[in-house]
């Protein structure tokens, strides 16, 4: 019942700064959960004995949010030098900036394209956001009363193929009928392409944080959305598909 009470309280919030919202509201948003979503990794990254990247990475990812070009390089370049200069233990440089630059470019990196879709238009942005969360319904609904086979037993036993075929189906259906609809010129088989590649790369988003968990430790990123977890619980799918839907936009579409 808390899972839906807070996605029933959160959704109506974030379709209105998605859609609506001036820019202003809508940045003030994406850097405030940028830095909830820092918070929990750099929580996470500290578990593994190495030392937080702190505030150094934090300002390195607001650096690449507020950067008008694709400045992935070198935001990565001015993490490493001033991680690598700041530690007092040598040995421990190198690992701490190598979180500190998979953070960066994991949690800022994936905000940096919500802007960039949103300045693109809003609908590939609330597009983005759909994938998942109708992607979310169909695994856990499915997964829960037809799961048999385990997809990653190491890193998250709970997962199955058939969840993942459901998460996949569910997106489509939803997702890609959203895409059609309210982006003009967009053919069926191309929204099927990207409404699947986004999923999917969801879904790995998803593995790819609780490997992060498992390895440290932690059941939850946090505990700030009640039964959710934390923002990055939430949001660690969206992080990998935003990335993909971009890269479609720049490569695919011109």
């Amino acid at each position: 019942m808390k899972r839906v009470l807070t996605a029933a309280a959160l959704v109506p919030l974030v379709v209105y700064v998605v859609l609506w919202a001036n820019s202003w509201i809508f940045l003030a948003v994406v850097f405030a959960v940028a830095y909830l979503c820092w918070r929990e990794y750099d929580s996470i990254a500290a578990r593994y004995g190495f030392g937080a990247p702190g505030i150094v990475g934090a300002i390195a990812g607001y650096l690449l949010l507020a950067w008008q070009n694709d400045a992935w390089l070198l935001i990565a370049l001015v993490a490493l030098a001033l991680l690598a200069m700041r530690m007092d233990e040598l040995a421990r440089a190198l690992p701490n900036a190598a979180l500190a630059l998979i953070g960066v470019v994991y949690v800022f990196g994936g905000w940096k394209c919500a802007i960039l879709l949103r300045g693109i238009n809003p609908h590939w942005l609330m597009f983005g956001l759909l994938v998942n969360w109708a992607g979310d319904v169909g695994a856990y609904y499915v997964g829960r009363k037809l799961g048999r086979h385990r997809l990653a037993p190491r890193v998250s036993p709970a997962k199955s193929w058939e969840g993942a075929a459901a998460s996949a189906a569910s997106a489509t259906i939803l997702a890609g009928a959203y895409l059609v609809y309210f982006i003009g010129g967009m053919g069926i088989a191309h929204a099927i392409g990207i409404t699947v590649a986004a999923n999917i790369a969801g879904q790995f988003g998803d593995l790819a944080e609780s490997a992060m968990k498992r390895g440290a430790g932690v059941k939850d990123s946090g505990t700030i959305l009640p039964g959710h977890g934390g923002f990055l619980d939430r949001v660690d799918s969206t992080l990998f598909a935003l990335p993909v839907i971009y890269a479609y936009l720049r490569v695919v579409a011109g």
